[in-house]
């Protein structure tokens, strides 16, 4: 039953998080690595002290992909570099162009004027039920909330209904992520 429980969990969690952009700056494993060479002046050194903190990149890199660059993602800044824009905003030369036929409205931050966001928590509610608060300045908060049934999740924010994903969608991001 803990197994379910937990499985239950990264597919909620990861549900909720595909919800969110995963491309960002990557800051986390950055100061990971800044630390790594600073550590030694020796490239022989540095690379023993990488694979000593090879943990610490993998749950740095965790924390970037699934916490950090969501964020970044969400309101345009990296909270952790506090660099902006946002790596998804960034100017390149593209070889396919979609912005001329898109609403105006997907062409910007989502959250970006939110800096009176206060705080945000993610909790486990029961073993089908996983939510995300969000408190701002004002006192006023905001919930997201992940469903599972027996084939699917479902989203909602504050108790309105915004979509459902299959599992065999969730796992489907999960295999293509090689989480």
């Amino acid at each position: 039953m803990k197994k379910n429980a937990l499985k239950l969990a990264v597919v909620a969690g990861l549900g909720l998080t595909s919800l969110t952009g995963c491309m960002g700056q990557m800051a986390t494993t950055g100061l990971v690595t800044k630390f790594n060479l600073e550590v030694v002046d020796n490239r022989y050194a540095r690379e023993g002290m990488f694979l000593l903190l090879s943990p610490v990149y993998g749950i740095a890199s965790v924390a970037d992909l699934f916490i950090f660059n969501a964020i970044e993602f969400w309101t345009g800044k990296n909270p952790i570099s506090g660099k902006s824009p946002a790596v998804v905003d960034t100017p390149t030369k593209n070889y396919i162009k979609v912005n001329d036929s898109l609403d105006s409205s997907l062409k910007e931050v989502p959250l970006s004027n939110n800096s009176n966001i206060d705080h945000a928590t993610m909790q486990q509610i029961d073993e089908n039920t996983m939510q995300m608060d969000i408190s701002y300045i004002d006192g006023t908060t905001k919930t997201l909330r992940g469903e599972k049934s027996e084939d699917s999740v479902a989203f909602y924010l504050d108790d309105h209904y915004v979509t459902t994903v299959s599992n065999d969608e969730l796992n489907n991001y999960v295999s293509a992520a090689n989480i």
